[in-house]
């Protein structure tokens, strides 16, 4: 076969034979994961959320922060620890959560 009966890189024609080599089958799999939608921590849906419902996940998300700043600061006065420190992490936990939950894509 002379290189202008070859048909292009990548291209092979159907039933020629040839096995692809584990480079080239990690490589088409790669690119068939990339045009795959990325997925968050909520599943993605065939249509987007309305702003209503997407308000009342973050309204009901943020209630679940303060729960747990509530219920981590309750648990440190409880163990007799220094008012700052029970602030301090109280506050550095509830930024971190919020930080994530404002940057998801999905809500």
């Amino acid at each position: 076969m002379t290189p202008e009966d070859r048909p292009p890189k990548g291209e092979e024609p159907p039933g020629s034979g040839r096995e692809l080599d584990p480079r080239e089958v990690r490589l088409r799999e790669r690119e068939s994961r990339r045009r795959e939608r990325p997925q968050g921590m909520v599943p993605g849906r065939e249509r987007r959320r309305t702003g209503i419902e997407r308000g009342a996940m973050r309204a009901v998300a943020t209630g679940g922060i303060v729960g747990i700043g509530v219920v981590l600061g309750a648990v440190l006065v409880g163990q007799d620890v220094a008012g700052w420190i029970v602030g301090l992490v109280v506050s550095t936990v509830s930024i971190i959560l919020a930080a994530l939950l404002w940057s998801s894509r999905q809500l």
